[in-house]
């Protein structure tokens, strides 16, 4: 069965609502998949109201932000039980530590002579089916940059992004587990991570069980040295696209091409929904 287990939707950064995400695993080939937004579960249970009796499987997810030695990471939470009160709330705080850190990046930019309007930022309203985030839109509606790569490699390239500090994983974890669900770090390959065997011990220390060892941020070496430690540390072993739809183009549903059989679940297993 091919797998997908790290997809977003208009719920946080994507361009997709849930039934056209369902359309798209399905023309994808993907039997399993999960639906993981940035610090929101707020298409968790749209998702999965479609998912039963659809002959596809779900497991509930989300993608949770946290802070290690001042970088960020995203932390994969699958099992979910999303209404739980704890769970709920510290997604609802590191939204709103996300949604001003989109003003406090305007503002840097506005410091440093270029023409942006605050006032008219604060009255601006983002369409969700364009992807992205507020203050990336308006920038791009502006003229400021052109796209999500502009914006980090063009705008933000010497200046360090004013990214706030996130819960530690430590307690992320606490916050995961409490809300029956099972800690995973993503994409631990990708070219903004600052991960050294020294941060994989220290996530691991912090509770998190496994990794995102199958990504389109990994090549054939990254990949092997993931699923080589998690073989070494007993350690679960996950794989998803992080897909957006159309905001991120380059990637695609079910890629890199994933099966049940790549993967280590153990008790998600139990939790997912048909």
């Amino acid at each position: 069965m091919r797998v997908d287990l790290h997809i977003h939707t208009q719920a946080s950064d994507g361009t997709w609502g849930p039934a056209q995400l369902i359309q798209q695993v399905h023309a994808a080939g993907v039997g399993l998949f999960a639906v993981a937004d940035h610090d929101s579960i707020d298409n968790v249970a749209a998702t999965e109201a479609l998912v039963r009796g659809s002959g596809l499987r779900y497991l509930r997810a989300v993608e949770v932000s946290t802070t290690l030695n001042g970088s960020l990471y995203h932390m994969l939470a699958y099992g979910i039980d999303h209404t739980d009160p704890a769970l709920c709330q510290l997604v609802r705080t590191n939204q709103q530590m996300l949604h001003d850190c989109n003003r406090d990046s305007l503002c840097l930019l506005q410091g440093e002579g270029l023409p942006i309007d605050l006032a008219a930022y604060d009255v601006y309203e983002n369409d969700p089916e364009r992807g992205g985030w507020a203050g990336l839109n308006f920038l791009i509606d502006n003229g400021l940059c052109a796209d999500v790569q502009d914006y980090f490699d063009g705008l933000f390239a010497g200046r360090k992004l004013p990214f706030p500090m996130f819960p530690a994983p430590a307690e992320v974890v606490a916050v995961i587990t409490g809300a029956g669900g099972v800690p995973i770090l993503a994409h631990p390959g990708s070219r903004w991570l600052p991960i050294t065997d020294e941060v994989l011990e220290a996530f691991h220390r912090a509770g998190v069980r496994g990794l995102e060892c199958y990504t389109s941020y990994h090549d054939a070496v990254q990949t092997r040295r993931f699923v080589e430690w998690c073989q070494r540390h007993d350690a679960l072993i996950t794989g998803g696209s992080d897909c957006h739809g159309a905001f991120a183009p380059d990637r695609h549903v079910g890629q890199p091409p994933v099966t049940l059989a790549d993967l280590r679940l153990d008790e998600l297993a139990d939790v997912i929904v048909t």
